[in-house]
């Protein structure tokens, strides 16, 4: 077991202070030692303390299970949280980034950021001195990655040559499934119908950076998508900001709702996973989301592990 510590140690010290704003911004070593570590946490074998450090959350989108998981995970590890709120902060009255991200800096050890724009949380890390966390942006989600492909561990052992296949829009979750996804050796298929694939530049970066031989692919038909495939994974068909096209984005994913039939397709060990929160009856039916092969809910529970693994390597706690 100390061997094994010692190893994942090794070759996640160089993560200390840097950022993490895609999943594409760690190696295939490091998002595998990640991984490890987080098990090594989840499972009682590691205990680590930063010694009273504080995480400041900014969150211009709603959050559930990131907000929480990332609080608790930052308890775990004896540190605290400050929310910071853009509506009861000077965030909210125009106060120039550069000299939030700079002030910031003085009071808190990490900030993790939620927002729209990739482009904005980039600039926080521009200016920050601290590390800077990507807690969601309309581009990325690496976060939530980390977590699907711990549960994934979880369920089959080595990732190398499994299958996960995503089925629905080609949105941020997509993106970060793709990258992590090559850096593990994961095969990665995301089904989506026509106009709504992942954007060209991810999918060649994905490709880019896989390992092991896995093969990333965009495929129209969901049943092709998921056929032998090991994870089966869907979320929602309109993501936030997106709710005015709800009822166009209903129609052009008729087929693509991850239902029984779909699960039918996959490799008979399937297991199914959804990042939450989830539309019963719309991209995934209750029986499936309810069913036996589902761990939607283990890998709510992985944020946690894997954001204390995150947070325990960009503070220096290893």
């Amino acid at each position: 077991m100390a061997s094994v510590c010692t190893s994942v140690a090794a070759a996640l010290t160089a993560l200390s202070g840097s950022d993490f704003l895609s999943s594409a911004d760690i190696t295939a070593e490091q998002t595998a030692a990640l991984l490890q570590l987080a098990i090594q946490l989840k499972q009682g074998e590691r205990r680590i303390d930063l010694g009273n450090r504080v995480l400041g959350l900014i969150f211009t989108k709603a959050s559930t299970r990131t907000r929480v998981s990332f609080q608790v995970a930052m308890a775990r590890l004896g540190g605290q949280t400050v929310d910071l709120n853009p509506q009861v902060t000077q965030l909210g009255r125009g106060e120039p980034l550069e000299d939030t991200a700079r002030v910031l800096s003085r009071f808190c050890d990490v900030l993790a950021i939620r927002t729209f724009a990739q482009q904005e949380l980039a600039d926080y890390a521009h200016w920050a001195s601290i590390p800077v966390i990507n807690a969601l942006t309309d581009l990325e989600h690496p976060c939530q990655a980390l977590a699907d492909f711990l549960t994934m561990q979880e369920a089959f052992g080595d990732l190398r040559g499994q299958t996960l296949a995503y089925v629905g829009d080609g949105n941020n979750v997509a993106h970060s499934l793709m990258l992590c996804g090559a850096l593990l050796g994961v095969n990665v298929r995301i089904g989506c119908p026509e106009g709504f694939e992942p954007l060209p530049g991810v999918v060649d970066q994905a490709r880019s950076l896989a390992v092991h031989g896995a093969q990333v692919s965009v495929i129209t038909d969901p049943v092709e998508a998921v056929r032998g495939a090991q994870a089966l994974y869907t979320d929602v068909w309109a993501s936030m900001g997106q709710e005015q096209e709800q009822a166009e984005r209903e129609q052009a994913f008729q087929g693509f709702c991850l239902d029984e039939d779909l699960l039918a397709e996959a490799d008979s060990r399937a297991i199914v996973l959804h990042c939450l929160p989830a539309h019963r009856g719309e991209e995934i039916s209750a029986g499936v989301m309810e069913g036996s092969s589902s761990r939607i809910f283990d890998q709510a529970e992985n944020r946690l592990h894997a954001q204390q693994a995150l947070l325990a390597a960009l503070l220096g706690g290893l």
